[in-house]
């Protein structure tokens, strides 16, 4: 998978696990807040927590 491809799929990723507003993001950001969702933290607060 390309380096495009790849982030491509985290976006949907993050969509789809509700965090909104994502084409911003970096791919470490996309990372750190797709792994704070999945500890049950809302997805409003890990994208705000995530590009501090």
């Amino acid at each position: 998978m390309t380096d495009r491809q790849e982030l491509h799929e985290l976006r949907q990723r993050a969509h789809n696990a509700g965090i909104e507003g994502n084409s911003k993001m970096t791919e470490q950001q996309l990372r750190a807040a797709l792994r704070k969702v999945d500890q049950g933290m809302s997805p409003e607060r890990a994208k705000q927590e995530t590009r501090r």
